[in-house]
């Protein structure tokens, strides 16, 4: 009887073990575990795919004919862009028969998040702020696919009502590096044909009525003005992203046509800069990061107030993943 006792103590201890060791494999199987939650950090290539995925969804196409000279298109949001084909070139000469036209505008926090399109105009000394825009507009024009040359200004007329009127409004542009950043410098009117000007229009409203003679990014746009002391501002993101693979934007709150971004990132410490230091304190902001994960977009939007020399910090549990379409929508709708 000692020895049966025996046998079954140890084939019930062995019933135990094996009990305990299901419990821990569902236990780390649980995907209410934070802790064990794998995310797969994006290559900067996936990052750059999805902002280019952004930008070819709001792309828009036209086709015009030489032979029409002077031709009026009319954008999605009701932008009016007079193109003279007789003005264009190839290689110097001029052509005639069809030209595609590539179009895109940008009035949005949203969309200047997913296309990395931000409003940092240059100042005189040298140093990046914070501009407000009356919409962002890229257009070029090839034919067979060979790059043409323009020779006389495009015209824009741009409903004011789609950012909000605005005077001060000037014509800048856009100068982008091999990742897709752009800087926009304000455009010397005194020496390039063009300019921007506020003015009624024919359905009663107001438009930017803006001309200009280069193809690429144009911008209607001012700087942001704050009075009172700036200061400069840090942003630690999660282990494994970098400038890289992953952004840090500013939104102003009450400025939904303008987004800011901390351009800078030191590989030693980790830490996202606005270097500048041309954030004003005391300001009501979102600070959001954003990611690629699995062809989709993981962010965070963290209210802040700022203030001077501030770290803010995002961690993975405070991300979300959603589509551009909640990303956009989620920028759009900060105050």
């Amino acid at each position: 009887m000692k020895t049966l006792k025996t046998k079954n103590q140890l084939l019930a201890n062995r019933f135990l073990i094996i009990l305990f060791a299901f419990a821990t494999i569902f236990t780390s199987c649980n995907p209410d575990d934070e802790t064990t939650t794998q995310v797969n950090v994006p290559s900067s290539t996936a990052f750059n795919s999805i902002r280019q995925i952004a930008l070819d969804n709001i792309s828009q196409s036209f086709q015009i004919d030489v032979a029409d000279g002077v031709t009026t298109l009319t954008s999605a949001n009701g932008v009016e862009i007079d193109i003279n084909a007789n003005c264009l070139t190839l290689n110097g000469n001029a052509i005639t028969g069809q030209v595609d036209i590539e179009y895109v505008e940008v009035f949005d926090g949203g969309h200047m998040l997913v296309t990395n399109k931000t409003t940092m105009g240059k100042l005189p000394n040298g140093d990046m702020a914070m501009l407000i825009s009356g919409g962002e507009f890229f257009i070029n024009a090839t034919q067979n696919g060979q790059q043409l040359a323009l020779g006389c200004a495009m015209n824009l007329r741009i409903p004011a009502n789609l950012t909000a009127p605005d005077n001060d409004m000037t014509l800048w542009n856009g100068v982008v590096d091999n990742e897709g950043n752009v800087d926009w410098e304000e455009e010397d009117v005194t020496v390039v044909q063009g300019g921007v000007f506020l003015e009624q229009n024919a359905v009663g409203g107001q438009s930017y009525y803006a001309s200009f003679n280069n193809f690429g990014w144009t911008n209607v746009d001012k700087f942001a003005s704050y009075s009172g002391p700036k200061t400069q501002i840090l942003a630690a993101v999660p282990t494994g992203y970098s400038n890289q693979n992953s952004a840090v934007f500013l939104h102003y709150d009450g400025e939904g046509n303008a987004l800011a971004k901390l351009d800078t990132y030191d590989g030693n410490s980790g830490l996202f800069s606005e270097h500048y230091g041309q954030i004003p304190v005391g300001l009501a902001c979102h600070i959001i990061f954003a990611t690629e994960e699995n062809g989709q977009w993981r962010y965070a939007i963290k209210p802040v107030t700022i203030t001077e020399n501030a770290v803010y910090t995002f961690t993975l549990a405070e991300t979300t993943v959603g589509s551009e379409a909640q990303l956009v929508a989620a920028i759009n709708a900060l105050p």
